[in-house]
């Protein structure tokens, strides 16, 4: 039996991330539990990170990876839409994410899930591992994941309203929670639309309770 501290034992992360489409937009959201192992390392951190202004991701993996990922495809983004004078495609910023991670992918753990809106093709969910790129009407990831597929595929429906969309996430995501011990804390939610993005935070005590609470 290894100790806690003992640096050759291998060290698990989790976490539960979810991108869905609605008629007008897209919702990404997250866990807030940063874990290695059985140790919680930060009950709080914001798993979203912008990639421009109406395009986001969500992260999963080593945090310090997934992180790094996301800020070499803003400052790409940001350099991409000064040369066009234009706002950058989802799907250009979801093809940064794959040709990155599948470059390095001796050397990175991470998973992000691409979700946007632009004026061309509206609200859109890319899913992206290792050099894959999909479009997909939702998409989850992460270890809390595992817990939801039958929530997920059976509440689905398509074409659903903002606010069904919200319900959506916040119940799968509340479920995840509930059962997976590596995710955890608040919900972290971007809503993105043509007129800007909308950041909520759900707490603990406001999460759906469920039959085992």
């Amino acid at each position: 039996m290894t100790e806690p501290w003992d640096t050759s034992c291998e060290i698990r992360t989790g976490t539960t991330i979810l991108a869905v489409e609605f008629d007008g937009g897209v919702i990404v959201a997250s866990d807030s539990r940063v874990s290695a192992g059985e140790f919680v390392s930060n009950r709080v951190f914001d798993k979203l990170a912008p990639l421009h202004e109406r395009i986001y991701c969500a992260l999963s993996g080593s945090a310090a990876d997934a992180q790094a990922v996301a800020d070499m495809v803003n400052y790409h983004l940001d350099l991409h839409s000064l040369d066009m004078d234009d706002a950058p495609l989802v799907v250009a910023a979801a093809n940064l994410v794959k040709g990155i991670s599948y470059k390095y992918k001796e050397e990175l753990s991470a998973h992000l899930l691409v979700a946007g809106w632009d004026r061309r093709h509206g609200g859109q969910v890319y899913a992206t591992l290792s050099g894959m790129l999909i479009r997909q009407p939702f998409a989850i990831g992460g270890s809390g994941s595992t817990y939801i597929y039958g929530y997920v595929d059976s509440a689905f429906k398509s074409r659903m309203s903002r606010e069904e969309c919200v319900q959506f996430a916040t119940n799968a995501l509340a479920l995840a929670m509930s059962r997976d011990g590596s995710s955890g804390g608040v919900i972290y939610m971007v809503t993105i639309t043509k007129t800007g993005s909308e950041h909520t935070i759900i707490a603990g005590a406001d999460l759906p309770q469920f039959y085992d609470e």
